[in-house]
C-alpha cells in the first residue's frame, strides 16, 4: 500500500480541441475540472498529461493509475473508418497518438485505468475494434446526443457482479451524455459489460486480473451529487492505492 496519495495520470484536450478563452495566449491544454474534483474527493491525487507525451514507460513508473478523458472523434483512419464521413469530426493527429499509445502500454501490464467516452473508444480501437461513426443513422430515435448543446441522460443495464457494478453499486445507473460515436466490433480482450436500451455498447472491461474499464457516458459530469458516478472514481483510486509501479 502507498503512503502517499495515489498519483492518477488525467490526459487533456489537444491544444486547439476546446475553447478557452484568453486574451493573451491563443491556445491551451484543457480538461473538465469535474476530473479534477472528482479524483479528489475519491483521494487521489491528478496530475495533468497533455497530448505529445513521449515516454509512457516512464510515466508508467510514477503514475499509479490513468483516466483517459472524452474529447473529439478518433481519426477513422485509426480502424479503417471512412476519413470523409460528414458526421467524422477533425482528427487530433497528437492527441490519438498519445492515447492509442497509452492504451497499448496499459494493456500490457496491470495499471488501473478508467477510460470515458472518447477514452472507451480509443481502448476499444487500440484493441483491434471499430467505431460506428455516427450511432444516430442506425437507430430510430437518437438517446445518446441531443440536437443542440448540452447532455442528455438515459439508463444503462450493468452486468451483475462486473466491476462496473461493484463500483457503481448497482445494476441500472443513468448518467450524462453527449456522444455520437460509439462501439461497433469489440476490441480483444474487451469485455461489454453495459448497455442501452438500444443495445449500444456502454461500459467494457479488460479481460483478466486488472483493474480496467471503460464507459460511454460521462460519470465526471454527475460524480458530486450522484454517488454511483462517483464509486467509479473512488474504485479507480482504490484499486491505484494497491497498484505496484
Amino acid at each position: 500500500m502507498n503512503s502517499r496519495l495515489p498519483l492518477i495520470g488525467i490526459t487533456t484536450a489537444d491544444r486547439d480541441e476546446e475553447l478557452v478563452t484568453s486574451p493573451w495566449y491563443a491556445a491551451s491544454f484543457s480538461v473538465p475540472s469535474e476530473y479534477v474534483d472528482a479524483v479528489r474527493r475519491a483521494g487521489g491525487n491528478p496530475v495533468l498529461l497533455p497530448p505529445g507525451e513521449q515516454d509512457w514507460a516512464q510515466w508508467l513508473a510514477i503514475i499509479d493509475g490513468f483516466i483517459v478523458t472524452g474529447g473529439s472523434d478518433v481519426d477513422a483512419a485509426r480502424y479503417g473508418g471512412d476519413p470523409d464521413h460528414p458526421r467524422q469530426e477533425k482528427p487530433r493527429v497528437d492527441r490519438d497518438m498519445t492515447e492509442l499509445a497509452l492504451a497499448e502500454r496499459l494493456m500490457e501490464g496491470s495499471t488501473p485505468a478508467l477510460f470515458v467516452c472518447r477514452g472507451l473508444q480509443v481502448l476499444n480501437v487500440a484493441t483491434g475494434g471499430t467505431l460506428n461513426q455516427h450511432v444516430a443513422d442506425s437507430l430510430d430515435q437518437d438517446i445518446h446526443r441531443l440536437e443542440g448543446e448540452g447532455w442528455t441522460y438515459h439508463d444503462v443495464e450493468v452486468k451483475a457482479g462486473s466491476l462496473v457494478a461493484k463500483a457503481m453499486g448497482c445494476d441500472v445507473a443513468s448518467g450524462a451524455t453527449g456522444h455520437h460515436q460509439a462501439i461497433d466490433e469489440v476490441g480483444n480482450r474487451l469485455e461489454p459489460v453495459a448497455w442501452a436500451a438500444d443495445g449500444v455498447v456502454e461500459a467494457v472491461e479488460v479481460e483478466g486480473d486488472t483493474w480496467m474499464m471503460g464507459v460511454q457516458w460521462h460519470p465526471e459530469v454527475t460524480a458530486e451529487s450522484d454517488a454511483s458516478q462517483q464509486g467509479l472514481f473512488d474504485a479507480l483510486v482504490a484499486a491505484a492505492s494497491g497498484a505496484e509501479r
